[in-house]
Parts: structure tokens; C-alpha cells; sequence
């Protein structure tokens, strides 16, 4: 679908609103708004919303925010992160056609060895996308050329390996100006995981796939995929690893978190309630390296549920219910702030954001450079009441926003 660069916002709006079926009184109360107020808006009367409103409605179309907005030029790009100096290194690696060669392949339990130093890192560093971005390359083809080399079980066991280089790659890539290496990295890991016959493998490869959907707008195939996966992956629950039952429970996850951005409340918290089940389930401090699913991480998803089922209140409330500091990973405990803060901006409480952004950036400053609703809520602030402007200034410098 185009963006309709030749219309105005209003129109493209209408045009958008009228191809998914819905009348102004439906698209209104989606997004808290009256039908008039939508009417005023396609019609060119007022102007454009602010991004938070853009982000409501391009949800309830089922179109990404650019396709609403083509307006918001440089804008957009500021508020959907930069480009790492180390993505042009992971891109061609990824790129790149690995043969055999004549050199020996590396060891498997040295390139497994390496592959949890790289989870590690992820988890452990402040500046995490800068040390996997340095560690990425060597991975990936050293990964594939393993592939190519081993046989039998070895080359089963290479693909696991490859599967899930390719799904810490996707995370390096993720809220960058790179949608077709995601999509690749994210098609690759699946076919890597598939042919590798491994449970843990294809959850893995699933709660990668999902989200990749789930981020492009298109819900109904994120829900699909983790369905199928999550009906594929069930049978081998039942006399398992841990690590095999945390991946089914962060795959029902999933699913609560697609069904809240679609709007559908009770379906998504019906799958968070199945996800705290499985949780309940695993070792206490037991932590999944690639989803961070465990006991601890429950509360952080709750919070999301809420905030895309934009419910502030309750997102809040859940909130002061569970202490970030529980969540061992910096960057997962980073991205759990921002989601409290983004709760905090829906009431209107600015104080709190800000203080909460500045929370996340102190976990893991990568993290919020590159998390698009951080960016656009600290931009927004910056025209914010006064009280709190200096403090979101100084945060739009660290994060890059502004100099």
C-alpha cells in the first residue's frame, strides 16, 4: 500500500480509514476521539496530531505511522532511531555468500562458547549494541560456514547455532533504518531452525518471526505465526528442557502483547495469565537468555500489556506492584522503564516520565537512542511544561535528539 504522497493528511486519512471498513464514529472511539473530531482532522480543519494520537490511529487502521504521516519527514527519522556505526559490518555479513572453503570449521562447543559470551554482553553491557556490533560478523560467518562443513547431527546442531547468531543479529538490527536485513535475518533463523529439527531452535526462530509482524503492523500474521509455533512447539513441552518450557511461555507472551496492540483486552490478558503459569513453572532466577522469560519478567509484562492496551492507569499500578532492579538484564530493564514512562505520559504525569527516562537511559543508554516511543516522548516533552523542560532537554542531548 503507498503512502499517498500527493494527498494531504486529512485526506490520507480518510482514504486509509474508508479502505478498513470503518466510519468516523468507530475510528473516534478507537482512539478516544469524537466522530466530529475525526471529521475535522480528514477534512484539514485542524491540524495533523501529535505523534502519541498518530501512533493510536495508525493502530486502529492497521497501517504504520509513515504511511498516515509523510509530513513528519526528518521528524520521522529522529524519533525512529539512527543507524549504529557498526550496522554496515553486520550488514554485510549477513550479506555475504560463506562457502567451505578449505580451513577447518570451528569447533561446535567453541562457537557455542562464543555465542554466550555474545548473550552476555547483550544482557550485561550498557553499550550493548556496540559490543555485539563488534562481535556479530565473526559469529555469522563462522556460523554459516559450520553449516556448510558438518554432517548428520553436527550439521543439525550447527543450524541451532545459526538460528540463534541469526536472532542476536536481529536484535542489533531492530529500530533501525534496516527493514530488509530484519526480515531477512528473521526468514533466515526460521529456515535455520526448521531444518534443524530442534524445539528450542523453532520457539526461538517463532518469537523472533513474531515480532518482526508484529513491529511491520501486521497483527493478524504476528498472532499466526506464534499460534503455529506455539502448536508446533507444545508436544516437546511435556518431557522438555527449562529452557524449552520458558520459550512456550514467552511465545504465549507473545501473544498477549500482538492481542493487546490489536485492542482485543481479554484475549491479551487470558495469554498473559497462561504465560504466568508456565512462569511459575521454572526455577526461581532461572532467566531464558533470548526472550528474558522468567518469574521476574512477568511484572515488566504486565506493564505492556497495559500500556498498549492503553490503559495508563493500570499500567502504572503494575508498575509500583514489581521492582525493575529485579530484572537482571540492562537493556530489558531499560526497555521495561520506557514502557513505565510511556504509561506515565498517557496520564499526564511529566514529572514521572522524564524522571523514568532518565531511570532507563542510567540501565542501558543504547537502548532508549534507539526505542522509537522514547525519542518521540522525550521530543514531545521538550515543548512540555516548564517544570520539566531543562531535565527533557538534557535527556534529548544524551539520547542525540537534539545538541
Amino acid at each position: 500500500m503507498d503512502s499517498l504522497p500527493e494527498l494531504t493528511f486529512g485526506q490520507r486519512l480518510k482514504v486509509y480509514r474508508e479502505r478498513s471498513g470503518k466510519t468516523r464514529a468507530v475510528l473516534g472511539g478507537l482512539v478516544g476521539r469524537s466522530a466530529e473530531w475525526v471529521k475535522a482532522v480528514e477534512t484539514d480543519r485542524i491540524l495533523p496530531p501529535r505523534l502519541p494520537m498518530l501512533d493510536r490511529i495508525a493502530r486502529a487502521l492497521k497501517v504504520d505511522v509513515s504511511a498516515l504521516a509523510v509530513e513528519l519527514g526528518d521528524r520521522s527519522v529522529v524519533v525512529n532511531g539512527p543507524e549504529h556505526p557498526a550496522l554496515a559490518s553486520v550488514r554485510d555479513a549477513v550479506n555475504r555468500v560463506v562457502f567451505a572453503g578449505d580451513v577447518p570449521a570451528e569447533l561446535l562447543s567453541r562457537l557455542r562458547e562464543r555465542l554466550a559470551v555474545a548473550w552476555r554482553a547483550r544482557h550485561q553491557a550498557s553499550d550493548h549494541r556496540t559490543v555485539l556490533g563488534g562481535l556479530l560478523p565473526g559469529l555469522l560467518r563462522d556460523a554459516q560456514r559450520a553449516v556448510l562443513v558438518y554432517d548428520s547431527d553436527e550439521r543439525r546442531q550447527a543450524q541451532v547455532l545459526l538460528a540463534e547468531t541469526l536472532g542476536l543479529a536481529q536484535m542489533f538490527i531492530a529500530y533501525q533504518p534496516a527493514a530488509e536485513l530484519l526480515w531477512r535475518v528473521a526468514d533466515r533463523a526460521m529456515v535455520a531452525a526448521q531444518e534443524s529439527g530442534d524445539p528450542e531452535a523453532v520457539a526461538g526462530a517463532g518469537w523472533f518471526l513474531c515480532q518482526v509482524h508484529r513491529d511491520a503492523g501486521d497483527w493478524d500474521t504476528a498472532m499466526a505465526v506464534t499460534l503455529d509455533v506455539l502448536s508446533a512447539v507444545e508436544p516437546a513441552t511435556v518431557d522438555g528442557s527449562t529452557n524449552l518450557l520458558a520459550l512456550w511461555g514467552a511465545l504465549n507472551f507473545e501473544a498477549a502483547y500482538t492481542a493487546a496492540r490489536a485492542g482485543a483486552e481479554g484475549r491479551a490478558w487470558r495469554y498473559w495469565d497462561r504465560a504466568d503459569r508456565v512462569a511459575q513453572r521454572l526455577p526461581q532466577g532461572f532467566y531464558q537468555p533470548q526472550t528474558s522469560f522468567s518469574r521476574a519478567i512477568m511484572g515488566a509484562h504486565a506493564v505492556t500489556v497495559a500500556v498498549e492496551l492503553q490503559k495508563s492507569g493500570e499500567a502504572v499500578r503494575q508498575a509500583r506492584r514489581h521492582d525493575a532492579a529485579a530484572i537482571p538484564s540492562r537493556p530489558r530493564r531499560a526497555r521495561h522503564l520506557i514502557e513505565v514512562a510511556r504509561a506515565h505520559y498517557g496520564k499526564g504525569d511529566t514529572e514521572a516520565t522524564v524522571a523514568t527516562l532518565r531511570q532507563a537511559y542510567e540501565s542501558a543508554p543504547e537502548t532508549i537512542r534507539f526505542n522509537g516511543y522514547a525519542r518521540q516522548i522525550t521530543l514531545d516533552l521538550l515543548g512540555g511544561p516548564r517544570a520539566t523542560r531543562d531535565d527533557a532537554r538534557d535527556l534529548a542531548v544524551r539520547v542525540g535528539l537534539v545538541s
